[in-house]
């Protein structure tokens, strides 16, 4: 079987998030035909260890799950595999599996990761109910998070802040405004300033993050002839791994607080922490030398940083294209499923 016949052998396994215990299954059998390895499964997350008592011990993460979509529309087109899932992140999962079955003795041990609910709320992750159910099992010098990143180490990770704000006016006929206040025409100037937004750049371990803001959402109106005496817009902010989720907060209540008044609210929906790029780990290091391509800031977020809040130094690296993830043309070529394969193979030797 090819490497690609391998990758669709798993995305024709759907597993859209909280409906992964499917795949992990599949995983959970493949894994426990290597003698070498202890499989343990948490829910739908599944993790596999070598236990040679080396001196160092690396990690390979990936998330089972995808986006909605239809799994049974996957095909292998010449070089390409089409397919939702195929490059987020089934393809690195496949050379994971791969790998792990290698009956072979390495100078380090080996933890392989597969969890689940990694697409939703980061409340809901499995790598936090493995956190939390045997965080002796996440225990790595360095970890490696296979999330595509198109040949390249995709180091560190934005913080990901979302903020709902709901802005009040006064309920009045909409013949007669003049006695009310309409809270979405309060939208205007508030819209104009989040429009106006200069992105900021940062850079650490000589790679660039690009902090981002935008208006994803906007609910608001009683009625067709009723001036509205409430509107709600939900912010989404990108930021880097210079700030902490507070600090981040405290910054984008700062930006618009000029357009806040006393009645209105500013209510954190989710914050995940950023991630340090870590590229002085020399495991790390290391690994960005196997590639021969110089390392980015990884666009997103990532569970680099929940590594990160373990007290693992860990990064970006697998296979396939980033900017085909999520798409409805999602794919992933040999040549990319081959070279994770082959650098994750001189990183583990």
């Amino acid at each position: 079987m090819s490497r690609l016949e391998r990758v669709l052998e798993l995305v024709q396994i759907s597993s859209v998030s909280r409906d992964e215990a499917t795949l992990a299954s599949h995983v959970e059998s493949v894994l426990s035909s290597n003698p070498r390895l202890s499989v343990d499964r948490i829910g739908d997350n599944v993790v596999a260890r070598t236990n040679d008592g080396r001196d160092t011990r690396l990690l390979v993460a990936g998330h089972l799950d995808t986006v909605p979509g239809d799994a049974g529309a996957a095909l292998i087109d010449g070089t390409t595999l089409r397919g939702l899932g195929a490059c987020d992140m089934k393809a690195s999962l496949a050379v994971m599996l791969e790998l792990a079955l290698q009956e072979v003795e390495r100078p380090v041990d080996v933890t392989w990761v597969f969890y689940a609910r990694e697409e939703i709320a980061r409340s809901e992750s499995g790598l936090l109910e493995i956190a939390q159910a045997r965080p002796d099992l996440l225990e790595a010098d360095a970890a490696v998070l296979g999330e595509p990143t198109n040949f390249a180490v995709e180091a560190g990770c934005q913080g990901n802040l979302r903020v709902l704000v709901r802005l009040r006016g006064v309920r009045a006929h909409s013949a007669r405004p003049f006695t009310g206040r309409n809270a979405i025409h309060r939208l205007a100037p508030f819209l104009t300033k989040v429009a106006a937004y200069e992105p900021r750049e940062v850079v650490l371990d000589s790679v660039a993050f690009t902090e981002q803001l935008q208006a994803v959402l906007v609910h608001g109106g009683i009625a067709g002839n009723v001036v509205p005496d409430e509107v709600d817009i939900t912010l989404n902010h990108r930021f880097a791994p210079d700030r902490s989720s507070a600090e981040a907060e405290a910054w984008l209540r700062s930006y618009v607080e000029e357009f806040l008044e006393v009645d209105d609210d500013f209510e954190v929906l989710d914050a995940a922490p950023s991630g340090q790029p870590s590229l002085s780990n020399p495991h790390l290091e290391r690994l960005v030398s196997l590639t021969a391509t110089a390392p980015v800031g990884k666009v997103g977020w990532t569970d680099v940083a929940t590594f990160q809040q373990l007290g693992i130094a860990a990064t970006n690296f697998g296979a396939g294209d980033p900017l085909l993830a999520h798409r409805s043309d999602e794919s992933v070529t040999e040549a990319a499923v081959d070279h994770f394969a082959e650098v994750l193979q001189q990183w583990l030797s």
